[in-house]
């Protein structure tokens, strides 16, 4: 039987950490469209960006 584990690695600058990869269970579109569900008034384009530019400023 064979075993195996898949690793992400991180560039630490002064060394590299191994996280595991985490597996997920095989899923079709339909299993989880549901979360995908939206009941708010839909984001603009601008929006987006904005969201974005505040992701990449915040990491």
């Amino acid at each position: 039987m064979e075993s195996s584990q898949e690793f992400i690695i991180i560039d630490m600058g002064d060394g590299i950490l191994l996280k595991p990869k985490k597996i997920f269970p095989k899923t079709k579109l339909d299993d989880v469209a549901g979360c995908l569900r939206y009941q708010g008034k839909p984001k603009t384009l601008e929006d987006i960006n904005n969201a974005i530019r505040q992701g990449i400023e915040e990491s």
